[in-house]
């Protein structure tokens, strides 16, 4: 199994830009999906973007669409989320995860590897 860290949580205010990265050692990063999900205080960890192992397809979870980009770089064994526009309700602990396959999963079921998290937390 690939061990995931993830860096770039942070402190911002509303409308500010942040970029977490997620690095992969000890796999074949390249070789499966990767996604990223959140959990807020007190409730269930949730979908935010998933990148096919290529990077040739990406899904977003309705809340995020248009603010973050998920990428990756197979060549580094790092993946990015880049959060724009950033709101308090983005507020959480943000995790990658290394999918089972190479196709995009919404489902966390769909992940084998996790990350220890890192914090988002988002002031108005």
């Amino acid at each position: 199994q690939v061990q995931l860290v993830e860096t770039g949580g942070g402190s911002v205010r509303a409308g500010d830009s942040l970029r977490l990265s997620c690095t992969a050692s000890g796999g074949t990063f390249s070789s499966y999906a990767m996604g990223w999900f959140r959990q807020a205080a007190g409730k269930e960890r949730e979908f935010v973007a998933a990148i096919s192992r290529t990077g040739g397809s990406t899904k977003y979870a309705d809340s995020v669409k248009g603010r973050f980009t998920i990428s990756r770089d197979n060549a580094q064994n790092t993946g990015y989320l880049q959060m724009n526009n950033l709101k308090p309700e983005d507020t959480a602990v943000y995790f990658c995860a290394s999918g089972i396959i190479g196709i995009i999963s919404t489902s966390d079921l769909g992940y084998d590897s996790w990350g220890q998290g890192t914090q988002v937390t988002v002031s108005s």
